[in-house]
């Protein structure tokens, strides 16, 4: 769709996507607020309601949805929370960091499970990891960054620097660039990370990687994982592998290989917590939940790793 006329129906309608998928009036309501349409997000939401239906809440018959998104626009945040939060629903699922930061300020009689979140601290949604804040606690889709690293370094062993976006206006992004420093000082790499103000930006901003690093890592940030297309352009002029938290882009050949959290894995996780809050729990009582390293999963895009020249390690998933 053209991105003009997307804007205007988002801004002439107030929300994107508002779907209703059962008209059951007395059926459990869980109210999904989104921040847009992504690969990622689409798989935590199905992960989410898969664990619900493995867990007896089957949509249509014992529970039912109202989902929504604004098309990634932060001013239409507001307007579609309180529209979930009119239609009473039992819990809310707040996907991404500026969903899950707004609806924490303005809902507060309605329990809050966050997703799709890399530190849910930094966002000023927890106040550790052990214990929920309010009525809020969550999944987490912080990734282990260290262990990406090293697989990063066993299919380039000369690596010496990584490259890498931050929005600086992402909270997760303070948190990405904080946890990449640390987890390269220990893997012996260094960061070149490179500010973006604002995503028109990041053609120009890419330019400052040429020459001065062997990879470019692109993470879970909002701002930045929907300009995957143009980052992946952008590298492929300079010759720089781009390595992705997500596999879609590896299937899509934007980047050469991904070593992430299952999305779905996160969903799942969230779909615990809904469903303990639909059986009655407090979401006092809900310990947030952060990713295992089981939960991870690599893959490598066969034709790009042909490209580089890279040899596949055999726990490697290859898509071409």
């Amino acid at each position: 769709m053209n991105k003009k006329i997307f804007t205007t129906i988002a801004a002439v309608c107030g929300i994107v996507g508002v779907a209703y998928f059962n008209e059951k009036a007395d059926l459990p309501l869980v109210a999904v607020a989104n921040y847009g349409p992504h690969a990622s997000l689409e798989a935590s939401l199905s992960g989410a309601k898969a664990e619900l239906a493995d867990q007896g809440f089957i949509e249509g018959k014992t529970i039912r949805y109202e989902i929504a998104n604004v098309g990634f626009d932060p001013a239409l945040i507001p307007q579609m929370l309180a529209k979930l939060a009119a239609s009473r629903p039992r819990v809310m699922l707040v996907k991404t960091t500026p969903v899950a930061q707004l609806a924490r300020g303005k809902i507060h009689d309605v329990p809050l499970v966050y997703c799709d979140i890399t530190d849910p601290i930094s966002a000023g949604l927890l106040e550790d990891r052990e214990h929920s804040c309010g009525n809020v606690s969550g999944s987490s889709d912080q990734e282990g960054l260290g262990p990406f690293l090293n697989f990063a370094k066993s299919l380039l062993p000369k690596a010496k620097a990584v490259g890498l976006l931050y929005s600086t206006s992402e909270s997760n992004d303070a948190a990405l660039l904080k946890m990449m420093g640390e987890a390269a000082a220990e893997a012996g790499l260094s960061v070149v990370a490179v500010p973006v103000d604002q995503s028109r930006d990041i053609p120009m901003r890419m330019q400052e990687f040429r020459g001065k690093v062997d990879f470019i890592y692109v993470g879970t940030s909002g701002p930045i994982q929907p300009a995957l297309p143009i980052i992946a352009s952008e590298a492929k002029k300079m010759g720089i592998p781009v390595f992705n938290a997500e596999n879609q882009a590896v299937r899509d050949g934007l980047a050469l290989a991904s070593f992430g959290v299952s999305y779905e894995s996160v969903g799942r996780n969230a779909g615990k917590l809904l469903a303990k809050l639909l059986k009655g729990s407090s979401v006092k009582n809900l310990a947030p939940i952060f990713p295992k390293i089981e939960d991870h999963k690599c893959y490598i895009n066969g034709k790009l790793a042909k490209k580089f020249g890279i040899k596949i390690p055999e726990n490697a998933t290859v898509v071409e």
